[in-house]
């Protein structure tokens, strides 16, 4: 798989990589021989990046990418994990004590000296525009903790704010068939400056693999279960924040508009990983299967009309209630 370059960190990473909210068990039960499986399959594919956080899983999800990499170590994988969700969602929580302690955790689920990439887990806005919070995230890179820091966010508004630091390395940010306002200004202000953009979310929650049916129920421990009414976290998270049923039926249109041969799954992938600006795409995995199909939507080519028809069915279902929220 081709290689692109992770924004200010420098680090090269494949196209396609890893999100691993799942192996933290936020998607039903995942153990480690099948967090393993999925993990060894997509590094056999050839992706070079995983996501996780520390609140996945209460760490599980990082433990479980520590115990993987120590077995490979010449692995060559860029790991970015998240910090920030561990304590009250309150902007004077976000310290520089509080950010020694929540990286030295992740060190330590992760079996490193100096994490690669750590990201602010969508914070209450105002930390977006403190002087001091990137005054802290400077000094864990000088003191080695980390090598680079981003931030992951919920609107527009968040991920400009962050671009315009210098310190910034990389924005993650929900990009999706169903979600385009990203596509306004996020995209290029991040290429103009260097930032990187990892998307998540790339599949609307699966809602784009053309799967579902209006019809469909999740395991009541899964979030596309307790999350849909964002009783839990920001609903964004969830189905990309659209009606389920409105999903559901735009999902078959978008189908219609994939060539023959190639799965909606891959054709969403590869749409939003080739769109201008975006680094990487993060898709989550729970068997071999989806993990190597994930991986092998980077080598998926799609028509020249392909973007419009993907703009109108988006223009046509979920302008009008998605674009101005986020």
């Amino acid at each position: 798989m081709q290689q692109r370059t992770l924004g200010r960190t420098g680090f090269s990473v494949s196209p396609i990589g890893l999100g691993t909210w799942q192996l933290g068990a936020d998607w039903g039960d995942v153990d480690e021989a099948s967090a393993f499986d999925v993990l060894g399959a997509s590094v056999e594919a050839g992706v070079t990046f995983f996501d996780t956080a520390d609140v996945y899983g209460d760490g599980r999800s990082e433990q479980f990418i520590g115990r993987f990499l120590a077995q490979r170590p010449d692995h060559g994988i860029t790991v970015a994990t998240k910090m920030g969700r561990r304590g009250p969602q309150e902007p004077a929580e976000f310290t520089l004590d509080h950010f020694r302690a929540w990286t030295d955790r992740s060190r330590e689920n992760l079996g490193v000296d100096t994490l690669d990439l750590v990201q602010l887990h969508c914070p209450p806005t105002p930390v977006f525009s403190s002087d001091a919070v990137y005054d802290a995230l400077d000094t864990l890179v000088a003191e080695k903790r980390i090598a680079h820091y981003g931030v992951s966010v919920e609107t527009c508004d968040e991920a400009l704010a962050a671009i315009a630091r210098p310190g910034t390395a990389t924005v993650q940010i929900i990009v999706n068939a169903f979600r385009l306002k990203p596509l306004d200004e996020v995209l290029p202000a991040a290429a103009e400056a260097g930032v990187g953009i990892i998307v998540r979310v790339p599949l609307a929650s699966g809602l784009l693999s053309g799967k579902y049916t209006e019809n469909t129920t999740f395991a009541a421990s899964d979030h596309r279960t307790y999350n849909r009414d964002g009783s839990a976290f920001d609903v964004g998270e969830t189905f990309a924040g659209v009606d389920f049923e409105t999903g559901v039926r735009a999902a078959r249109e978008f189908a219609a508009l994939v060539p023959e041969g190639v799965a909606p799954a891959a054709a969403a992938l590869s749409w939003v990983a080739n769109l201008p600006g975006v680094t990487t795409v993060i898709p989550g995995a729970r068997n071999r299967s989806q993990a190597e199909g994930n991986a092998a939507a980077a080598a998926v080519t799609l028509p020249g009309d392909f973007d419009a028809g993907v703009h109108e069915i988006y223009d046509r279902y979920f302008r009008e209630a998605v674009h101005p929220r986020w």
